[in-house]
């Protein structure tokens, strides 16, 4: 499969999801906007990969960054955060959505694993209760120290600012 064609609308991941089951493969779901991809996403990515057969990262479009993170934002239009994501080894599928959460998605795919980065405690993870009541584990999974998207935009601000 070439990189681009890990890319898939909402429907197709359902499909996919669908044959996922009849195989019995453990798919594992996180999400984010992947603004900039730096070492901790890396890091934060190959680890979601290791809990499972499968990993899928629902990644929010350019609407709902600007909307949660402010007009400044995203900093790359959202084909391009696809783009990234789907040439990483470690990412299986990458869906698109448009809420502010990916709770729906969440909904339609029902992961068997739903992790986020280490600064989301476990209890706050979107669709986190209702994946546990289905069966599932929700998990909040390790930081790499020094790498924030926030931080690595504000030090470019910084260093251009003089």
């Amino acid at each position: 499969m070439r990189f681009w064609d890990k890319i898939t609308t909402q429907e197709q991941a359902a499909l996919w999801r669908t044959e996922l089951l009849a195989l019995k493969k453990v798919l594992v779901m996180t999400n984010g906007c992947f603004d900039l991809l730096h070492p901790g996403h890396l890091c934060y990515l190959e680890e979601a990969r290791q809990l499972g057969d499968y990993l899928l990262v629902a990644v929010n479009s350019d609407d709902s960054i600007s909307r949660l993170k402010g007009p400044q934002r995203p900093i790359r239009p959202e084909k391009e955060r696809c783009l990234m994501l789907a040439g990483l080894e470690m990412v299986s599928r990458v869906v698109l959505f448009s809420e502010d959460t990916p709770f729906n998605l969440i909904e339609l795919l029902k992961p068997d694993i739903l992790v986020k980065g280490g600064d989301w405690p476990p209890d706050k993870i979107v669709g986190g209760p209702e994946t546990l009541a289905r069966g599932g584990l929700v998990r909040s999974l390790s930081l790499l120290d020094g790498y924030s998207t926030t931080n690595l935009i504000e030090n470019i601000l910084a260093r251009n600012a003089g």
